[in-house]
């Protein structure tokens, strides 16, 4: 249609605008009778146009009282139970239209009035808007940006559920509020990311909660119930998402492309053991007690078998044992890699047949597009697989609304574009880089400094100014920014900025310069680091140490600056920093991830004394030589016969940079377990195993957590540990407790986190801090079978260097 025509019937547009999606399909017959058009196929560019004008302004659903048909399907009364509207919807479909809906650009169905819908959004750590991708979410209207949080693995550090959660909800209101802006076709974002940052070098680590699995699991479930509109204690949400959450990648992924391995044809060898205690638990309780509305399964195959192929992983473990009631997507064309890249199908419709048999909903890329009809007619699959798939699609949208009547009518329909960028949740973003920061230096007392005595400042360094750093992957337009450079202008007028680099992988050292700079002032703050061009999807670090250009600008400006220096780190994954940390001119270290819109602003109140660093580290720093570990070897658990040291703070055996929940403060803290009147744990259970008493002296009577029962698996130990702040600042600091076995070795950690709280204590004050234990989830182990076992023996509770003694007995 020419522009000029289209002009002369400008009336038509304002009509269309007022219009919702359902009723323009049939609108658009009119308008061609109006146009008098004389081509059917005009039609079709007619609805589409339809809908790019509706979008704008409206957010698409389904069962609109205005379509003379739909609103009398049982599939559009919300009165009826879903599972019934679901099988009504159905039953209505063809098998083409069946088919259309299971990938992730689901096209409109307009003769029953369903718009299109995009199940791929990204909400990693705040609302993302990729461009280039046909993602379901759009900050190209009258929304152009979202609060743009920490990146996870820095969030992870300031261990605090609340926080977390409180995060997950202000994402899932921004998304919730930019779908009734009529900027969305989607409202299924795929985040948490909860996959164990198991090797330091995974590109990908950053957008983890770290390397331990309780962590990780704790806060899969907060995050969840924040961004699908469950309460903090959960429980309460009912059948209507605020938004719907999906955790991946399930399971065993954490290698991007290392050495020429890359994650698509990835066979990760794990063992039963591994899976039960390390892979497995997050997204059993992301499921279990987060009430996780998605999954999204990996695309590497775990001893063998493609994930997304995998029966016992996704229908078996998944939804029959863990009870998931939602959908399962695969990544993006995990479906075709498993024929064209790793030869486990033979034929496209074998891949087809397989995912969907195993349990698979929906396939992010056209294979199940491609290839379901042909897998239909040469009976590799049966149509009620497609219906089963559907059936978990739809009832997902028909939770978030969808199918409801006009969304903006609905219970979360009145959350408008002023959630968007609040200033409540720009104050979030601030407090959860303040809160997450870690100081992992500070000799000399160098910090915080005084802000009526610090008469110059030089900053230095490649991610001093850098605002697109600050993010991290998966990040939207943010609400605005503020750069360490930036925020530190607050603090001190005669400020020199010098970037020292050409870009923060240094192949340019501009060290002469920097050093004048460093030289002409009081101190200095040199803002180092990585940022994406060095770790990132799809691509793995090689070493675990700066550039050598960084490293040696960083050592020689320290050397030349008149007092100790500040060296910050940007980086997601952990550096061998062993030269700044044994460098008596280097003073303080701050490692600030990738912190976010308010970053730059939460590092110059942490460095100039307005907020007392509390963070601590969410994964093991450990040295260079470990690049010498292959990336590829899945153990968790030492081999000492080999020199295999193992991975993460609980099994590894060798030296390490900084420890896993290392944290200063410019506080000191005390701690101290208080008396518990007893403190042996009687089970009283009759062992049936023949293998509880073995001739190995390293084994020791146990028993099975499922052989227990709930009776006794529901006793509970408290303990309550006395915390006091020594210093002369108020402080918020993590308690982590821990427990590790009287008994080591035999594939039993060295220790292990089993619950963690942040106190906030004033100058002097001292609080005591209660936890509860479980003996069946906080003190069983996982044998070699993958089962997790209670042990009659000692236990010894720590926080910091006190210990607290819990004996077992069966």
């Amino acid at each position: 249609m020419s522009e000029s025509r289209w002009n002369e019937n400008s009336d038509l547009v304002g009509l269309i605008k007022t219009l919702t999606l359902p009723a323009l399909y049939f609108t658009a017959q009119k308008i061609v009778t109006k146009m008098k058009l004389k081509y059917p196929f005009v039609l079709i560019h007619i609805s589409t146009v339809v809908f790019i004008l509706a979008e704008s302004s409206r957010p698409p659903f389904a069962c609109d009282s205005s379509h003379p048909l739909t609103k009398s399907y049982p599939f559009c009364k919300p009165t009826l139970p879903i599972n019934q509207r679901v099988q009504d919807l159905i039953s209505r479909l063809t098998l083409d239209e069946k088919i259309s809906q299971l990938v992730n650009s689901a096209p409109p169905i307009p003769r029953l009035g369903i718009p299109e819908y995009e199940w791929w959004s990204e909400a990693l750590h705040g609302v993302a808007y990729f461009p280039t991708f046909h993602t379901g979410m759009s900050l190209n209207g009258t929304i152009q940006s979202a609060t743009s949080f920490p990146q996870v693995i820095l969030t992870a550090a300031s261990f605090d559920v609340h926080l977390w959660y409180r995060i997950g909800q202000a994402i899932g209101r921004e998304a919730r509020a930019i779908y009734n802006a009529g900027q969305a076709t989607g409202m299924t974002f795929w985040a948490p990311n909860i996959n164990i940052f198991r090797d330091p070098r995974w590109g990908r680590g950053q957008e983890t909660p770290g390397e331990d699995p309780v962590v990780t699991g704790k806060y899969a479930v907060s995050f969840v119930r924040g961004i699908q509109g469950d309460t903090f204690e959960g429980g309460e949400l009912g059948h209507h998402l605020q938004a719907s959450a999906c955790c991946k990648h399930f399971t065993a992924y954490d290698l991007d492309n290392w050495k020429g391995v890359n994650r698509f044809v990835f066979n990760a060898k794990v063992s039963l053991q591994d899976l039960a205690d390390t892979y497995m638990p997050p997204f059993r309780s992301c499921i279990e007690e987060g009430k996780a509305s998605g999954i999204m399964c990996a695309y590497n195959r775990v001893n063998g078998v493609p994930n997304c192929a995998d029966y016992n992983l996704l229908s078996k473990t998944a939804r029959a044992q863990w009870g998931f009631n939602g959908y399962i997507t695969s990544d993006c064309d995990a479906v075709s890699i498993i024929h064209e890249e790793q030869g486990y199908a033979k034929l496209p419709e074998d891949a087809v047949a397989d995912v969907l048999k195993a349990g698979m909903d929906v396939n992010c890329g056209n294979y199940l597009k491609n290839y379901t009809k042909s897998a239909v007619v040469k009976r590799k699959l049966p149509i009620s697989e497609i219906d089963r798939a559907l059936h978990n699609l739809f009832s997902v949208r028909m939770r978030l609304g969808l199918f409801d009547g006009n969304p903006l009518q609905q219970p979360f329909g009145k959350i408008g574009p002023d959630q968007v960028c609040s200033q409540e949740h720009q104050n979030l973003a601030l407090e959860a880089a303040r809160n997450s920061i870690v100081l992992l230096k500070n000799n000399y007392r160098l910090l915080p400094f005084s802000k009526a005595k610090t008469a110059s400042l030089a900053v230095i360094g490649p991610n001093a100014n850098s605002a697109k750093t600050l993010l991290g992957n998966y990040a939207g337009p943010p609400c605005k920014t503020v750069t360490p450079l930036q925020g530190l202008q607050r603090y001190v007028k005669d400020i020199t900025y010098h970037p020292g680099c050409n870009a923060v992988n240094c192949s340019y050292a501009l060290t002469d310069q920097a050093v004048k700079v460093a030289k002409g002032a009081e101190y200095v703050v040199l803002v180092m680091g990585l940022d994406q061009t060095q770790e990132r999807e799809e691509f793995d670090r090689v070493d675990l140490v700066l550039s050598p250009k960084q490293q040696n600008l960083i050592s020689i400006v320290a050397r030349a600056a008149k007092n100790p220096v500040v060296l910050v780190l940007l980086s997601g994954g952990p550096v061998d920093i062993s030269f700044a940390k044994y460098d008596k001119h280097i003073g303080s270290i701050l490692w600030a991830g990738y912190p976010g819109e308010a970053g730059g602003l939460a590092l110059a109140e942490i460095i100039f004394g307005d907020h007392n660093p509390g963070g601590r580290l969410p994964v093991t720093w450990y040295p260079q030589s470990f690049v010498k570990v292959p990336m590829t070897d899945m153990r968790m658990r030492p081999e000492p016969s080999s020199g295999y040291p193992g991975r993460t703070y609980r099994f590894y055996q060798g030296q390490k940079v900084f420890e896993f929940g290392y944290g200063l403060s410019y506080s000191n803290y005390s701690y101290e377990f208080l008396p518990v009147a007893q403190n042996t744990v009687y089970l009283n259970h009759p062992v049936k195993s023949p293998k509880a008493e073995l001739e190995n002296s390293n084994a020791l009577k146990h028993v099975p957590v499922s052989e227990i029962g709930t009776e006794l698996c529901s006793k509970r130990i408290p303990v309550t540990v006395r915390a006091q702040n020594h210093g002369d600042m108020a402080g918020r600091h993590p308690l982590l407790l821990f427990v590790r076995s009287a008994k080591a070795g035999n594939g039993r950690p060295e220790k292990q986190l089993v619950a963690f709280q942040s106190v906030i204590l004033n100058a002097g004050e001292r609080a005591d801090v209660e936890f509860e234990l479980s003996p069946c989830e906080h003190l069983s182990t996982a044998n070699e079978d993958g089962l997790m076992v209670i042990e009659e023996c000692s236990h010894f509770l720590s926080i910091e260097d006190k210990e607290s003694e819990i004996t077992v007995i069966l």
